[in-house]
């Protein structure tokens, strides 16, 4: 648990693996998700690496498989294609030997595939078009027996005119020869294909189009497209060639159409006998595709995972560098110390597995450069995590506020929406998710806002609890007041005083309850606020100045905190930090409570201004108009004192850090002065890295290293702004904390609002209609109560409560400027999700 505040220790380990037990020592290491690998050669380039043909020949494997998968999908029905999930447990990374068997085993799938599929392809298309062409047989025959009517009656018409051409041995330009073609062409086609028929025939022919009556399915595509029929008649041989270009160019399938009823009857019986065949071979086909689909779907999660495995074992070993003899790969990773037992078996297991009679192992390394940052995460602390990592991701061993937003964030949420039917409501959908948590129907919905939300169900769970408090402290349940308890305050010692009588009852639209008077009000209310407000004209104005003051109390509690969590420099930035906040808002927040506690009902009449007060603690001055708040406040010693030390605590804040940090980097220059003279640095230097591998450690030193020289402009500058930016901030800060008082208020009115005006207006009504009026009212309310409180205004309080704890919160302690690790882990690549 201690390392959720400070993350785990994470070191720098350089990797010695033997080139027989490379792969193996790997991909032990992705199965368990231990380390983040370095890369040790940045300079080359990615197509230049050792292993880039084993990476490339996997990626090829993955084309196959992908084109086996869009088969599947194409062809078999959704149940069946939900079974394509990676498999649990996931199979181990394949070996080289296993790797060439699905290799030469998924080719082999994939072109009986290919060429099973495409003979279906081509028999379903054929089919269709000879299906379209006798679905219009008897149409295209009337039209062909118009056609030679036309003919016959042009050619005698002509005949006349060729006898006497003949007589000067001139013949004529033409001789008539009708042929016709038929086919099936898609509908989209149908304007270009009659276009490009007429200007490239120049007229010469006629073309008649028929949309089919029935659909039937697209070979290609598998959607229903009702196909358009066409007869194509034409003179000569030479448009006859023509047309058959276009008719191939459009991937039209044609037939040849006779002259003769008898020869169309022959060819008719002909097709339609070639039909039979033509469904018979297709089922026989289908049948057969099935088969191989199957066997597919049985194989195919298998290949992809042990595939991702080996492809991503590959690159890893070309972040590696090989040593001088080449026997052995050089890796440097991040491991978290407590994993580096667990590191060590796996180096010797992948020997083991191997065969190899040298184990591979080990060696820590300073780090050149700061640690990256690791939490252990669960499914109840990540929600909160991913909060906190939104605004930066925290520094190597730096405080975690996500521990302490795992209360406050869902505690300054409900502070605004604060209602114990909406907090009910909350509670119930983050319970019915939790519930269902493991529903692979939920965990894989690949809906942004549904992941969002699923993800955060304990801090929605949070949330609604939250709110189902805060609502019992306010009193408001869908804007109604709960009489949990009895009021305390009383009616009837209004009328024994003789204050309330009948005349005044009738003169007057409100009534005042005066608590100075004994026995009206008893005791405050055990819990939260007496419903009796809720009846109370002046009810906003009591809730207004309640809300208000708590907010403010709330707001500098939580700074105070963040303050507190900058342990690491305790004298000069803790301690003045402490002193300048708590002597000036925290006795605001003093005499806030002391007022609660100390004035009672009798003396609320004269009551002392806690603003006007705080005023003239600034101005060193007293208001005779405003009474005391405590004896001993008059002559204001106290406040002197509280006022002086907040403003000597900006000078050291201001001048403490930065003084320190030189003379601590004038100490450390000196010793390191004094130890280089004393010649004992030599003794430091060991034969650690081969040549290659000290040059390459060197560059990364050379890169992270910080500068000699102590730049004091910088750092005075830098420790000006944050100590401005504090003592603003601790103003501004403050105030921003009232945004808790107003969309406590806006959510109450809203919720009031809502209520009056919709089912309010339902339950006047009576009898059978207003049961009915209230059903469908109800209906209505319930829609707005879920869209607008729940989702508009939950959404708006979780923002603000966000920007509470990033802006208010975390910029008193946190920096956020650390990287995460990054484990070398086959389950996140199988499970991640794929690129949009």
């Amino acid at each position: 648990m201690g390392s959720m505040f400070r993350s785990e220790e994470v070191c720098l380990v350089q990797l010695f693996l033997q080139s027989g037990s490379a792969y193996n020592c790997v991909s032990e290491l992705g199965e368990l998700g231990l380390v983040e690998f370095r890369d040790l050669n940045p300079n080359v380039n990615a197509f230049q690496r050792k292993f880039v043909g084993e990476v490339r020949r996997c990626e090829e494997l993955e084309k196959t498989f992908t084109f086996l998968e869009q088969e599947i999908n194409r062809s078999l029905p959704p149940h069946v294609r939900g079974s394509l999930r990676p498999p649990c447990p996931t199979p181990l990374a394949p070996q080289p030997r296993e790797l060439i068997a699905i290799e030469e085993e998924s080719e082999r799938l994939a072109r009986e595939l290919k060429e099973v599929s495409d003979g279906a392809d081509k028999s379903k298309t054929i089919l269709c078009c000879l299906i379209s062409v006798l679905s219009k047989e008897d149409k295209f025959s009337g039209l062909i027996d118009f056609y030679f009517y036309l003919c016959v009656s042009y050619q005698v018409s002509r005949n006349r005119d060729s006898l006497i051409l003949s007589r000067f041995n001139v013949f004529p330009l033409y001789v008539l020869s009708l042929s016709f073609v038929a086919g099936v062409v898609h509908p989209w086609k149908v304007p270009s294909f009659e276009r490009l028929l007429w200007r490239a025939c120049r007229g010469y022919i006629i073309v008649d189009f028929r949309e089919m009556e029935d659909r039937l399915e697209h070979p290609d595509t598998g959607e229903m497209v009702q196909w358009t029929v066409f007869l194509i008649s034409y003179w000569g041989d030479q448009i006859g060639q023509k047309v058959k270009k276009i008719c191939d160019c459009f991937r039209t399938q044609t037939f040849v159409y006779p002259e003769s009823t008898a020869e169309r009857e022959e060819i008719l019986q002909g097709l339609q006998t070639r039909i039979e065949d033509i469904k018979s071979v297709l089922a026989q086909t289908e049948a057969f595709l099935q088969q191989l689909l199957m066997r597919a779907v049985a194989v195919l999660p298998q290949w992809k995972v042990r595939v991702q495995k080996c492809k991503a074992v590959q690159m890893v070993l070309n972040l590696c560098s090989p040593s001088v003899t080449d026997k052995c790969l050089i890796a440097e990773a991040w491991c978290p110390v407590a994993k580096l037992p667990e590191l060590q078996s796996a180096l010797r297991e992948g020997g083991r597995k191997s065969g190899s009679g040298v184990d591979s192992f080990y060696n820590r390394l300073p780090s050149p450069t700061s640690p990256p940052t690791l939490f252990p995460l669960n499914s109840f602390t990540a929600g909160f995590q991913n909060i906190v990592d939104a605004y930066g991701v925290a520094s190597y061993r730096e405080v975690n506020p996500a521990v302490y937003t795992i209360i406050t964030f869902p505690f300054l949420f409900a502070v605004m929406f604060g209602d114990v039917g909406h907090g009910l409501l909350m509670t119930l959908a983050a319970v019915w998710m939790i519930l269902e948590e493991r529903d692979p129907k939920l965990r894989n919905n690949n809906n942004e806002i549904w992941k969002m939300m699923f993800g955060g169900r304990y801090l929605i769970l949070l949330m609604g609890l939250f709110s189902i408090y805060t609502g019992a402290i306010y009193n408001e349940c869908f804007s109604r007041g709960l009489n949990t308890f009895s009021s305390a305050w009383r009616v009837q010692p209004m009328f024994e005083k003789n204050t309330w009588n009948a005349s005044v009852l009738a003169g007057n639209q409100y009534l005042s309850m005066d608590p100075a008077e004994p026995g009206v009000f008893v005791s405050p209310y055990p819990f939260g606020i007496d419903p009796v407000w809720g009846m109370a004209s002046n009810k906003l104005t009591f809730l207004n100045s309640y809300k208000m003051k708590m907010s403010v109390i709330i707001g500098i509690i939580h700074m105070t905190f963040g303050s507190v969590c900058v342990i690491s420099k305790v004298f000069f930035v803790l301690i003045p930090e402490l002193f300048f906040m708590l002597c000036l808002f925290g006795y605001l927040v003093f005499m806030v409570v002391y007022k609660w506690i100390a004035y009672t009902p009798a003396q609320s009449k004269i009551a002392p201004s806690i603003l006007i007060h705080f005023i003239d603690m600034f101005l060193f001055t007293d208001n005779p108009d405003n009474l005391p708040l405590y004896k001993g406040q008059v002559c204001g010693v106290l406040t002197k004192v509280l006022v002086v030390l907040a403003l000597c605590s900006v000078p050291v804040l201001l001048l403490g850090m930065p003084i320190f940090e030189y003379m601590t980097f004038r100490k450390i220059r000196n010793h390191v002065v004094s130890f280089c003279l004393t010649g004992l640095q030599h003794l430091y230097v060991e034969v650690r890295y081969t040549f290659c591998q000290f040059h390459n450690y060197l560059q990364h030193q050379e890169e992270d290293r910080r500068p000699l020289e102590f730049d004091a402009a910088d750092v005075f500058m830098h420790q000006a702004i944050h100590t401005i930016e504090y003592c603003l901030g601790c103003i501004s800060n403050t105030a921003s904390y009232l945004r808790l008082w107003a969309l406590s208020l806006a959510h109450a009115q809203l919720s009031e609002v809502l209520w009056k005006m919709v089912l309010r207006k339902a339950l006047t009504w009576q009898g059978y209609v207003g049961s009915v009026i209230l059903v469908v009212i109800f209906a209505f309310f319930a829609v707005l109560t879920v869209s607008i409180l729940l989702v508009m205004e939950g959404l708006s309080a979780f923002l603000h409560a966000l920007r509470l704890h990033w802006v208010e919160f975390q910029n008193k302690f946190y920096s956020g400027s650390g990287y995460k690790l990054s484990p070398f882990s086959f389950s996140s690549l199988i499970n991640a999700s794929p690129p949009v």
